[in-house]
């Protein structure tokens, strides 16, 4: 084998490999229905960003030091997590390791939801449900503090394509990607999973007065 030829294989499977490590590290996420969001989050505060530096969290493996973002915020009110109040959020250094990016200015009001560590540290990941905290719904504000966290047996469960189906009947099909090709549908927006007399789950709207209080598992 000559010099050359493997001077190029060498060089195609460094590209590979550096191809490989790319697509490890660049950040999924499925969507995610705000009411479930809550309900698998350690944490859901109402929040300012006042301030961001990066910080060293330890090493990696290797020996090499894990960098994180450190977002120090001001809370205004917690819906769900610990008797303490969250002074730092810690989030990945950049979107493609699953980074969150927030406004620092202290002007933007968000709601945030995460996991706590081993140390009581608030995490945050692309993954998790993160709003400007205008943007919300008054249905969506309103079961923060309600039918989220009451609702939690519930479990909804988001349809990327048609047909799909429940499997459960403490399920509700999230279909707005499939009836309005976009994930603030009206479901996400309007209403929440909530259990009813006989035990199965429904979408309900419980701000406005819909036509029909509950609306039927399989058809949203």
């Amino acid at each position: 084998m000559s010099a050359t030829f493997s001077n190029f294989v060498a060089t195609v499977f460094l590209l590979l490999a550096l191809r490989v490590e790319q697509i490890a590290e660049a950040c999924s996420c499925a969507p995610i229905h705000p009411q479930q969001a809550f309900c698998n989050a350690d944490v859901v505060i109402r929040a300012k960003v006042i301030s961001t530096k990066e910080v060293s969290s330890g090493n990696d493996i290797y020996g090499n030091p894990i960098q994180k973002i450190q977002y120090e915020i001001k809370q205004i009110k917690m819906f769900k997590g610990p008797e303490y109040n969250i002074e730092y959020i810690y989030t990945a250094p950049s979107s493609a390791v699953c980074g969150v990016m927030l406004d620092t200015s202290g002007k933007k009001e968000y709601l945030i939801t995460g996991k706590l560590d081993k140390d009581g540290k608030m995490l945050i990941t692309l993954c998790d449900f993160i709003s400007q905290w205008e943007v919300l719904t008054a249905t969506q504000k309103k079961s923060l503090n309600q039918k989220y966290q009451s609702e939690c047996d519930c479990k909804i469960v988001r349809c990327p394509s048609a047909p799909c189906y429940i499997t459960s009947r403490s399920e509700c099909l999230w279909t707005d990607w499939v009836t309005e090709k976009r994930i603030q549908g009206r479901q996400a927006q309007h209403y929440a999973c909530i259990k009813r007399r006989d035990d199965s789950c429904a979408w309900y709207r419980g701000v406005t007065q819909p036509k029909k209080e509950f609306l039927d598992a399989e058809d949203p």
